[in-house]
């Protein structure tokens, strides 16, 4: 489907951050933000599923692929170990000694990625659409499952064992949903051979699982905030030594430079030596630059400093995703 397949999906940002800006001035922010937030829960809980389960149905789920999950599995992990590694060695530099706990717990909570809307692109290639499929369903459990526990357990002392997880039902339930999609998927076309042509409604999937994609990011690019774009927030960014802007420098630093270059060492290495194929390499590296995702503003319960974080979601966002434009031109031309 033209304008909706392919690289012209990656548009789309554009076109949402534009018609975000002229909806918010014409209805006001607090509209506009209500409504983006039933949008992203409509692709979270309807499209996302969706395109999921079309991938699946229409491949045989073999060793090569289980394999990937135990690669992905073990590649989310080390992620937030660099995290870890690299908030504790800032730690003292930006933060006051009060700040310390708080800065740490930031920084790990920002190493999650938004997989499912900007990293939703990679599924509209056909050689990657699989593995990059697969890293999106796992990813959903770290984000919506592991995270949260180790983050209660490190906020235990500030939070009665009695009260409630802050984190909202919906998301608690959403990794464990998300992954009945592409389980059933694999296990309908491996015993009954179905593929979305055997369906007779095979062409309304691969209709709604088309357009789940440029939706999905038309929402990303909605999602950010022009306000924190302006020049002096910039000077801020760049020049400041102690609080809170220095500590989105130092997330940004982490994601957008740090974390790439560790997983390009390493995966790149073993792609030349032909130990990995080319479509883990590009999976891989290209989550490693993914934007940072929204939904980490649900964790600020847990501890997590709030302005930081939304500064960080949109920074990142605007730093990001022309770079995951830049490398998925170049890996399209050259490795796909």
């Amino acid at each position: 489907m033209p304008y909706i397949t392919g690289l012209w999906t990656l548009p789309w940002i554009v076109v949402g951050f534009v018609a975000n800006i002229i909806l918010t001035r014409i209805y006001g922010e607090e509209k506009i933000s209500k409504a983006l937030k039933k949008a992203g829960l409509i692709l979270l809980f309807i499209f996302i599923p969706i395109l999921l389960f079309k991938l699946f149905l229409n491949v045989h789920f073999g060793e090569e692929e289980i394999d990937f999950v135990i690669v992905s599995s073990a590649v989310m992990a080390f992620l937030y170990v660099i995290a870890y590694f690299f908030a504790i060695s800032k730690v003292k530099k930006v933060c006051k000694e009060d700040e310390q706990t708080e800065f740490l717990k930031t920084v790990i909570v920002n190493q999650g990625r938004s997989a499912a809307f900007v990293g939703g692109a990679m599924l509209a290639f056909k050689k990657i659409a699989i593995p990059a499929a697969i890293y999106i369903s796992l990813l959903g459990i770290y984000l919506f499952a592991a995270i949260p526990y180790i983050l209660s357990y490190l906020h235990k002392r500030e939070v009665h064992k009695k009260e409630k997880s802050p984190l909202p039902l919906y998301l608690r339930v959403y990794p464990w949903y998300l992954i009945i999609f592409p389980i059933t998927a694999t296990l309908l076309h491996k015993y009954y051979g179905i593929t979305t042509s055997s369906l007779e409604f095979g062409k309304l999937l691969e209709f709604f699982a088309a357009i789940t994609i440029p939706a999905a990011l038309y929402y990303v690019g909605a999602s950010i905030k022009y306000k924190d774009l302006h020049i002096n927030e910039l000077k801020k960014l760049i020049y400041a030594h102690k609080g809170e802007m220095a500590w989105v420098r130092e997330i940004l630093i982490m994601t957008i430079i740090i974390t790439p270059v560790i997983i390009a060492i390493i995966f790149g290495t073993l792609f030349i030596l032909n130990l990995i194929p080319a479509e883990w390499f590009i999976v891989l590296f290209l989550n490693s630059i993914l934007p940072i995702t929204s939904t980490n503003m649900f964790l600020i319960p847990y501890g997590i400093n709030r302005r930081v974080t939304a500064l960080a979601v949109t920074w990142s966002t605007v730093i990001s995703i022309p770079l995951f434009i830049l490398f998925m031109n170049i890996f399209s031309y050259f490795l796909m």
